[in-house]
């Protein structure tokens, strides 16, 4: 009996799957952690990045969101060539908040994260 897939198909969704196994990656995912980001079944994730099978629209539009590019870039239209600017997703999700805030709860900010910074530096230097 033919495969209702055909070799195209195919190459299509393992093209995909790679593009979505290095999106991930990249952004220090877990596979379990990504579906638990968009609300799926892990296994259901694992079969996408196997190339078994191909998420529905809907659920592309969650993975490209928790993932932080564009349709065009998770599926391949476009090449991804940018490396996220911040790994933790919570902390990325905040960040996007954080940029429609009052110049002043903006410069707040940078002061505690600045010194959050120093002190882990001087953490660092001391071995503590």
């Amino acid at each position: 009996m033919p495969s209702v897939i055909d070799g195209d198909m195919r190459q299509e969704m393992a093209a995909f799957a790679e593009r979505l196994k290095s999106l991930r990656e990249a952004r220090k995912l877990t596979q379990a952690r990504l579906a638990e980001l968009i609300g799926a079944n892990p296994r259901a994730y694992n079969r996408w990045e196997r190339g078994n099978f191909v998420p529905q629209l809907d659920t592309l539009m969650k993975i490209a969101d928790a993932l932080d590019v564009s349709l065009d870039e998770l599926t391949g239209r476009v090449d991804t060539v940018r490396e996220p600017a911040v790994h933790n997703p919570k902390l990325h999700a905040l960040l996007k908040d954080v940029d429609r805030l009052p110049d002043e709860d903006q410069q707040a900010l940078i002061i505690l994260m600045d010194s959050l910074v120093k002190r882990s530096k001087i953490n660092q230097v001391m071995g503590t």
